[in-house]
C-alpha cells in the first residue's frame, strides 16, 4: 500500500509554503510496524510526531488515542478490554502519561492470535526506555525523530534552518518575529507545564537558569561542579538537571572516545542544545546579523552541523576525541566497521592543521570530513574531504563510496 507523504500545510502558525515531505520517517514506520508488534516513535514535543502518526494511520485501518486528552484517558479506564478488541493499527500518543499501559501492551501482543500493531509516541526517553525494558523487551522497535533537517527543507534554506532550528512551527512561521515568539513560548511551556507533567519536581526558574547556563557552555565539556556552582546548586543536582534535559531531547551529551595513545584524554562529555533555534533564543539571538556577530557563532555552527550529520546517517551514538593540549575531533562515528571523523569549521576556506592530520592518523580514521559553509566539496588529502554543509544529506552515499 502506498503511504501518503507527511506534509505541513497552511494553518494557524504556519505559512502556506513550502510543504515539507517527511517520507523517510514514514518509510521507517512502515518497515518497523511490519516487523514488530510495537513501534515506539520518540522525540521532543512539537517535533511533528503526532502529524506524522496521523498521516501514517490515514492509510490503513486505525484507532488513535491522545493520552493528553482527558476524554481519551477515560476511554482507557479498562485498557486491556478496550485495546484488546481493536484491529489494525492503534496509535497511543504521549504514552509516558500512562506508563501502566506498557504491561497491558505486553499482554496483548503476546496473545497467540494477536495481529494488532501498536504505534506509541513519547516525549520522554528515560520513561519510555524504562517501561520498555520492564515490559516490552523483544517486542518493540524504536524510531528516534527530530525536527526538520536539511534533507527535508532543502539546501537553499540551510541558513534559515540553522537560525530558526528544526521545530516545524518555528521554521514555518510567517516571519522572524513569529518564529522568535514561538520559541520563547515553547521554552516557557516546556519548563512550566511539560516537565511537571513528566513528574519532574524542579522549579521552572531553577531549570531555566541551568538551561541558560548550558547554552553558554554549548559545545564544551560538561563539568558538573562548575555548572552547579554557576547557578548555586551541588554537582549532583547539576548532573540530575543535565540528565533531565537530555532525557527530554533538549540537550545532547556526546561521550568521549578512549584510545590508548599515551595522552591525557578528556573524560567528560560535551554538551549541546540540540535545536539551534532554541539555543539562539536562550542566548538572546533574534536576527541573522546578531548570530553572525555573536561570540558563540562557531559553537552554534558546530552543534547545527553535528545534528544534521547524525540525522543524515541515522546515528544515535556519537563520540568525540580530545586530549589536553593536543586538539580534538569534534565527532567520531563507527559506520560498518569504519571510523569516520568530522571537524566542524565556520569558515568558507577552512585550514586543516597538521595536528588534526596527526590525530586522525593516530585514531586510525578511515576518513575525515571537514564540514563548513563553503560552496564546493574538495579533497584536502587522500583521506580528508572538505564538505559544504549543504551536502550533508549526501553523506550516506559518499561514505559508501570510500
Amino acid at each position: 500500500m502506498d503511504i501518503e507523504i507527511s506534509e505541513y500545510r497552511a494553518n494557524p502558525g504556519y505559512n502556506g509554503s513550502p510543504m515539507i515531505e517527511r517520507r523517510r520517517y514514514l518509510d521507517r514506520i512502515a518497515a518497523a510496524t511490519g516487523r514488530a508488534p510495537v513501534t515506539s516513535l520518540l522525540g521532543p514535543r512539537q517535533c511533528g510526531k503526532t502529524t506524522l502518526a496521523r498521516e501514517f494511520a490515514s492509510t490503513r485501518e486505525s484507532t488513535r488515542f491522545d493520552l493528553g486528552s482527558e476524554a481519551d484517558v477515560r476511554q482507557l479506564a479498562n485498557p486491556e478490554l478496550v485495546l484488546g478488541e481493536l484491529r489494525g493499527l492503534v496509535v497511543l500518543d504521549e504514552i509516558q502519561i500512562l506508563p501502566r499501559l506498557f504491561n497491558v501492551l505486553r499482554v496483548l501482543v503476546d496473545r497467540p492470535d494477536a495481529d494488532t500493531r501498536f504505534l506509541i509516541l513519547g516525549s520522554a526517553s528515560p520513561m519510555i526506555v524504562r517501561g520498555v525494558s520492564q515490559s516490552l523487551a523483544g517486542r518493540v522497535e524504536f524510531i528516534d525523530m527530530s525536527g526538520f533537517d536539511l534533507e527535508e527543507t532543502g539546501a537553499a534554506d540551510m541558513r534559515k534552518l540553522w537560525r530558526r532550528g528544526g521545530f516545524p512551527r518555528s521554521w514555518l512561521a510567517d516571519s522572524e518575529a513569529e518564529s522568535v515568539a514561538w520559541r520563547r513560548g515553547f521554552i516557557r511551556t516546556f519548563l512550566e507545564r511539560d516537565l511537571p507533567q513528566l513528574g519532574v519536581p524542579v522549579p521552572a526558574v531553577a531549570m531555566r537558569r541551568f538551561w541558560n547556563t548550558l547554552a553558554h557552555h554549548h559545545g564544551q565539556t560538561a563539568n558538573a561542579a562548575n555548572l552547579g556552582r554557576s547557578i548555586g546548586v551541588s554537582d549532583k543536582t547539576a548532573r540530575r538537571y543535565l540528565d533531565l534535559l537530555t532525557g527530554a531531547w533538549m540537550v545532547r551529551q556526546v561521550q568521549p572516545w578512549f584510545e590508548n595513545l599515551g595522552k591525557r584524554q578528556v573524560k567528560a562529555p560535551k554538551v549541546y542544545v540540540r535545536d539551534t533555534g532554541l539555543l539562539h533564543s536562550l542566548l538572546g539571538i533574534d536576527k541573522d546579523k546578531e548570530l553572525l556577530g555573536h561570540r558563540r557563532v562557531g559553537a552554534s555552527w558546530e552543534g547545527f552541523a553535528m545534528e544534521q550529520i547524525l540525522s543524515a546517517l541515522d546515528q544515535p551514538t556519537p563520540w568525540f576525541w580530545s586530549a589536553h593540549g593536543l586538539g580534538e575531533i569534534d565527532l567520531l562515528l563507527l559506520l560498518r566497521g569504519r571510523r569516520i571523523g568530522f571537524e566542524m569549521k565556520f569558515s568558507e576556506a577552512p585550514r586543516v592543521r597538521a595536528s588534526t592530520r596527526e590525530i586522525a592518523s593516530a585514531l586510525g580514521l578511515d576518513h575525515l570530513f571537514v564540514v563548513c559553509p563553503t560552496r564546493q566539496a574538495y579533497p584536502a588529502a587522500s583521506d580528508i574531504t572538505v564538505l559544504p554543509a549543504t551536502a550533508i544529506p549526501s553523506l550516506p552515499e559518499r561514505i559508501e563510496e570510500l
